[in-house]
């Protein structure tokens, strides 16, 4: 009877595959908004992409907290768990925003330091999604994925520094002559950070799991 009723329980090893499904969507979801920022057409055609890949990221985030309820065993604490699956949630959700904020404003030109932030925005994603494939071997690889975290934290004062000298050639562009391009591109400039902050807070949950867990 035990041996039955534990077959239907959610095994430990689930928790990773669903860590690594989501990570996919966000990298892919990443790679879609930079897309987005070549401008012209590649705006409205990539659109898509960024909205279908954060419904991918909701539904591998869903089935993680659905697991956490039902198992009896998972490979970190629930609450790191959760912590990790909201954190990586959060990223993605930032970039389908900003996604959203390009169409509002039916954008079709981007700056260099925007089309640089997202450039960030997809080395992050990636280096998010090689820490999370070896989390089911966190003391192997404690050293690797605190070197990924510490790159994050770096990439993420990298896009703070694009964020300030794009916003101040865009002021100065504007600022005797289009008071609305100024406004707009302030917004995507401000979205786009957000969504490198979060990526910066997807690093911390995974060094607190490296210093909790080694």
């Amino acid at each position: 009877m035990m041996r039955w009723f534990h077959a239907l329980m959610p095994k430990e090893e689930r928790f990773f595959e669903l860590f690594d499904r989501h990570a996919r969507a966000v990298r892919a979801g990443a790679a879609a908004l930079r897309a987005m920022l070549e401008g012209g057409d590649a705006v409205a055609r990539n659109y898509k992409a960024v909205m279908d890949r954060e419904q991918d990221a909701d539904d591998a985030t869903r089935e993680v907290l659905i697991a956490v309820r039902r198992s009896f065993i998972t490979p970190f604490d629930r609450g790191n768990i959760r912590d990790l699956i909201t954190s990586m949630d959060n990223a993605i959700d930032q970039m389908q925003k900003t996604a959203k904020c390009v169409m509002l404003f039916d954008m079709t030109e981007f700056t260099p330091q925007m089309r640089e932030m997202a450039d960030t925005i997809v080395t992050c994603a990636e280096l998010v999604q090689e820490a999370v494939g070896l989390l089911s071997a966190l003391n192997t690889h404690a050293g690797r994925l605190s070197a990924l975290t510490e790159r994050i934290s770096q990439l993420e004062g990298h896009a703070d520094e694009l964020h300030d000298v794009g916003l101040r050639a865009l002021y100065q562009a504007n600022v005797n002559s289009n008071a609305m391009a100024f406004f707009v591109g302030n917004e995507v400039y401000d979205h786009l950070e957000k969504v490198v902050d979060r990526f910066d807070d997807v690093a911390n949950v995974l060094h607190g799991l490296v210093i909790e867990h080694v």
